[in-house]
């Protein structure tokens, strides 16, 4: 699994931190951390939380690019 730059570029665009995001939606600030690093795989409903909060698309966060 790849990092997830999209998140953590989203994350910095609305100027939070790991800790800020893990506190909206729910979850600890380490299951961001490796969300980002690509050691976690968020479950659907986490993904669509963390967009919920930033602002974006499944797509703009989560879509991998072939």
């Amino acid at each position: 699994m790849a990092k997830n730059l999209k998140l953590k570029a989203a994350r910095a665009e609305k100027d939070m931190t790991q800790g800020a995001l893990a506190e909206a939606v729910g979850v600890s600030r380490q299951t961001v951390n490796a969300i980002e690093k690509g050691e976690y795989n968020p479950t659907i409903n986490l993904c669509r939380s963390i967009c919920k909060v930033l602002g974006k698309t499944l797509d703009d966060l989560f879509w991998e690019e072939s």
